[in-house]
């Protein structure tokens, strides 16, 4: 069993960051103690120059574009310093980014697997066919119960039932008591032409759901 602990992107990040932080506190360091040492240099070259001794005032002056160099490379190293902090930072997000992208296409690839294009077609079309004939056979179905239900027959035949209720327990009818003996005697056609459409209605039905 190993105790070697693997840090992680984000544990060496923040380690990354700690130590440039740690070296840019040393260039801020440095470089103030650069602008100190510039500013006594250029007071000691304007001592000298009122002094009138050239020579001094030359060494100095050599001593301060040096000094003022030495300035220039740590402004330099302190713009990398920032450069490098914000690459480990882009190196971070991209491998993160990376390795999403890679969870996310093993996913994809495991759903493709699963999927069978061509069956899926194979169950639609055949669910169009299904539901096709399905209303096919409802329409006809409809059809059949309004031949067989439908007309003025219908009309008729419930006012000649009512009308004969009435006549029954003796309530009179303006304009239709003479005609419920009529009625009286087409009952028993009415009742076997019903049975009639019945049969008929239920002979279809069968036939229908046959095919």
């Amino acid at each position: 069993m190993s105790f070697f602990h693997k840090p992680s992107d984000k544990e060496v990040l923040r380690k990354t960051e700690k130590d440039l932080k740690k070296t840019q506190r040393g260039v801020d360091r440095d470089r103030a103690k650069l602008e100190r040492d510039e500013k006594k240099l250029e007071m000691e070259i304007k001592k000298a120059a009122k002094q009138g001794n050239k020579q001094a005032a030359t060494i100095l002056a050599k001593q301060l574009i040096n000094l003022r160099k030495q300035k220039v490379r740590l402004y330099g190293a302190s713009a990398q310093i920032s450069s490098v902090n914000a690459q480990a930072k882009t190196m971070v997000a991209n491998k993160a980014t990376a390795e999403a992208m890679g969870r996310t296409a093993k996913a994809m690839g495991a759903m493709n697997k699963q999927m069978n294009p061509q069956k899926m077609m194979q169950n639609m079309k055949q669910f169009e066919m299904e539901s096709a004939k399905m209303e096919m056979k409802e329409e006809m179905m409809n059809d059949t119960l309004d031949d067989l239900l439908g007309g003025s027959d219908e009309e008729e035949e419930q006012d000649a039932i009512v009308n004969q209720v009435l006549d029954e327990i003796g309530i009179e009818v303006a304009g239709k008591l003479a005609d419920a003996p009529t009625y009286r005697g087409s009952l028993a056609s009415k009742e076997s032409e019903s049975k009639a459409k019945d049969k008929a209605l239920e002979d279809q039905l069968a036939r229908l759901m046959r095919e």
